[in-house]
């Protein structure tokens, strides 16, 4: 498998997952705002929706969308349960986070990287996105993890969101379930080797 990554980016979700979940891969950076491979190939050709992360597969099938490709992955180790079982209850849950931290969180922080937006306007998605990590400071009342105490793929995703409200500003400071939950993913050692592997430098 191949998957197609910027550093930072929400393809770090994936890779986390992929880490995690013990299985081989190459990776392959992509200069997303010139749609180019390190190679100078044009990434649009891999994808055409100019995103990252996508998945290559050794079948030659190309997986989009983070969500979905973490979600493939996790079945495709599932002794490592990183997602719950297959129309299980818990398997719904852990798909209400996914699809929560995929609309509510990701897509609000978008406009926080746009220099042409003023910032009058970058307050009120500040502000929106406090509101939806106070909320998940709540759920994390009394838990190690999203679905508990098992670790799962959406508690990358989630790492990922954290790692961008500290690029962007957003005090988080009072959120007190969060800061031990964000400390606790960091500490993963394939958390750390996926940082790592991006040029990134250890969450705080």
């Amino acid at each position: 498998m191949k998957l197609y990554y910027s550093s930072g980016a929400c393809s770090l979700s994936p890779h986390i997952a992929l880490l995690e979940a013990g299985l081989p891969y190459d990776l392959v950076k992509v200069d997303v705002r010139a749609k180019k491979l390190e190679s100078g190939d044009d990434y649009l050709n891999v994808n055409p929706k100019g995103q990252v992360p996508a998945l290559a597969l050794d079948s030659g099938e190309l997986v989009t969308e983070g969500p979905v490709i973490v979600q493939m992955i996790a079945d495709r180790a599932a002794d490592k349960k990183l997602a719950p079982a297959r129309d299980s209850a818990e398997r719904y849950k852990f798909l209400e986070w996914l699809n929560f931290t995929t609309t509510e969180l990701h897509k609000n922080f978008s406009p926080l990287f746009q220099p042409a937006i003023p910032d009058d306007v970058k307050t009120f998605f500040k502000d929106r996105l406090l509101g939806k990590f106070k909320y998940v400071d709540s759920q994390l009342a009394g838990r190690d993890y999203l679905m508990g105490k098992q670790f799962t793929v959406a508690d990358g995703y989630l790492f990922v969101m954290l790692a961008w409200a500290d690029r962007v500003k957003l005090d988080l400071s009072g959120l007190s379930n969060i800061a031990a939950y964000k400390a606790r993913i960091a500490a993963r050692p394939k958390v750390q080797e996926a940082l790592t592997k991006e040029g990134l430098t250890k969450a705080a």
